[in-house]
């Protein structure tokens, strides 16, 4: 089997040093990001065949940005590593296409484990989750007035008005008009019966967008 080319995301550097050096003996570590949208940008210029990400990603969380990743690349293998044992969250990350799902306190060795069984077109889990997401898939995904109501155009709009980006600065972000962007707010806060931006960014947090 040929070295799987992998792009690593997160938002801490010396997280991002770390997983390259355990992962160089194996792997071919061809980019590290440390926001949502660049993850994006990466995986569309190197094509890889590995990403590891983090949940908690500035600019696009990784569950948005991995739900994106196989739509356009659905060869890429998507792992999440993160500190978030929720298994909720680990059933979200599988239904947007992810491949593994390991914690930051896992032992460091279950990342190559990991690679080298979704390169086998395998499914990874550490053992420190897996009751708790079988559980959660079977109960199917949340419903009612959640995060699911939200078009994935939605989600975006959260995250970053959560992070504190100004209508400008979102519009920019996304290429569309400022105006766009506070009738995409409206629209949200009057959809999901908020009604403060204080509100919203709880919201956001509560559901793990940011």
């Amino acid at each position: 089997m040929s070295r799987p080319r992998v792009v690593l995301a997160d938002d801490h550097t010396l997280l991002l040093e770390a997983f390259q050096k355990l992962l160089n003996d194996d792997c071919d570590v061809v980019g590290m990001v440390s926001d949502g949208r660049a993850l994006l940008a990466a995986t569309d210029s190197l094509r890889p065949d590995v990403v590891v990400v983090d949940i908690s990603m500035p600019l696009l969380n990784g569950i948005d940005a991995a739900r994106q990743i196989k739509q356009a690349l659905p060869d890429t293998r998507i792992i999440f590593l993160t500190m978030n044992e929720d298994p909720d969250l680990a059933a979200a990350a599988f239904r947007a296409g992810a491949s593994g799902y390991l914690l930051k306190r896992s032992a460091a060795s279950e990342l190559q484990t990991a690679i080298r069984e979704v390169m086998r077109r395998r499914s990874y889990v550490t053992p420190l989750v897996t009751e708790g997401l079988m559980g959660s898939m079977l109960q199917g995904p949340e419903s009612g007035h959640g995060a699911q109501q939200l078009t994935p155009r939605q989600r975006e709009v959260v995250q970053l008005v959560a992070e504190g980006h100004s209508m400008k600065e979102v519009g920019h972000i996304l290429n569309i008009a400022p105006r766009t962007v506070a009738f995409h707010k409206y629209r949200i806060m009057e959809q999901l019966k908020i009604r403060t931006t204080a509100e919203l960014i709880q919201f956001a947090i509560k559901h793990h967008i940011v």
